[in-house]
């Protein structure tokens, strides 16, 4: 009975996780639009902020945190690396 309560629990947690994950890059793409983003270009201008993690934070921990400036930090890189991406 323990068990299948703790499966339960962990589906739950599961789901939460993924409208969590949902929601945040919901609001990337928020944060990507009212940088310069076309609505067109959401998921490109997405994918390469995701990419510019890594180009901006190399050299960086895995587990440092992120917070408002290293978000802003990766936005400003990656419009000034993709100019014609962030004109709207």
């Amino acid at each position: 009975m323990e068990a299948n309560k703790l499966k339960q629990e962990l589906e739950r947690a599961e789901i939460e996780i993924e409208e969590m994950s949902m929601q945040l890059a919901d609001m990337l793409g928020a944060a990507l639009y009212f940088a310069g983003a076309k609505k067109e270009d959401l998921p490109k201008a997405i994918d390469l902020y995701l990419k510019g993690l890594d180009e901006v934070f190399e050299d960086e921990d895995e587990d440092s945190e992120m917070g408002f400036e290293e978000v802003v930090e990766v936005i400003e890189y990656i419009k000034a690396k993709n100019p014609k991406l962030f004109q709207h």
